[in-house]
């Protein structure tokens, strides 16, 4: 079950090493053909707005734009949700997604690196011990559409993990902080579709 992770920019080779961790072949995807191979899709942390204009010159915006509607597994972790929601309430200029998962998503809705921090989440769908996330330059989801189940909350009710169909989006960045848990829920997705 080849789990591809797009590898255009950001934090996409600490998703390689924690799916490999977990028994996944994963794949860095920065070619159409790479991309042909995978059963799933990984959109790593890193800057949204880079990551759409590389992936339109690398010629992968559309074609994963339209994996996405028709169904194929996507986790998108910090840009990566960004980068899956259908809105993008404080996005620049011409700014845009691959959408396909019915949420509006704040961009930097903590503020600047140096208002990151890291804590302790109950996460819908995965036992044992409260899952431990940084959230770096994090976005938030504000709004959520029909068929979306809320999987995980900061403590004051912001949502920052949910599910739509094949879609799974969160704000934080669980491949930092040797947490495996959420990559495993992903891959138990995949399985299922």
């Amino acid at each position: 079950m080849p789990i591809g992770v797009l590898a255009l920019q950001g934090d996409f080779r600490e998703h390689i090493a924690t799916l490999e961790a977990c028994g996944a072949d994963a794949i860095a995807v920065r070619t159409i053909g790479e991309l042909e191979r995978c059963d799933a899709l990984v959109i790593p942390g890193g800057e949204s707005t880079v990551m759409q204009k590389l992936a339109v010159n690398y010629g992968l915006f559309d074609p994963i734009k339209k994996l996405i509607a028709n169904g194929f597994p996507v986790f998108g972790t910090c840009a990566g949700l960004i980068m899956l929601a259908d809105e993008i309430i404080d996005g620049i200029e011409g700014q845009a997604g691959f959408g396909g998962l019915p949420v509006a998503v704040r961009r930097n809705a903590f503020g600047n690196q140096l208002d990151s921090f890291e804590t302790d989440l109950e996460f819908t769908g995965i036992e044992g011990e409260p899952i431990h996330a940084a959230f770096i330059r994090a976005p938030i989801v504000e709004r959520i559409g029909d068929g979306v189940e809320v999987l995980s909350k900061l403590s004051d009710g912001r949502i920052v993990a949910v599910r739509s169909g094949n879609l799974l989006g969160i704000s934080f960045h669980p491949e930092v902080t040797g947490e495996n848990r959420v990559h495993e829920y992903f891959l138990k997705m995949v399985q299922a579709a």
